[in-house]
């Protein structure tokens, strides 16, 4: 399942689920990639997490565009 970063709030991650019910998960942010950035997507494999770079660049690209569309 993929997550969405919303926010660290000092040593915790807040999580939001990529699709179905919007529910938030709180997580150490000892256990997220050091990398790891507010609105990155997060898939957890072998309970290890890590950042899928391709869905966060997708999803940066696809609120990118609403955003101008909104500003014309």
């Amino acid at each position: 399942m993929e997550y969405i970063v919303d926010r660290f709030e000092e040593s915790i991650a807040l999580l939001e689920p990529a699709q179905g019910p919007l529910r938030t998960e709180m997580l150490p942010r000892a256990q997220l990639p050091a990398e790891t950035r507010e609105g990155d997507v997060l898939v957890l494999e072998n309970g290890i997490w890590r950042v899928d770079a391709e869905a966060t660049a997708a999803r940066r690209d696809k609120l990118r565009r609403r955003f101008e569309r909104c500003g014309k």
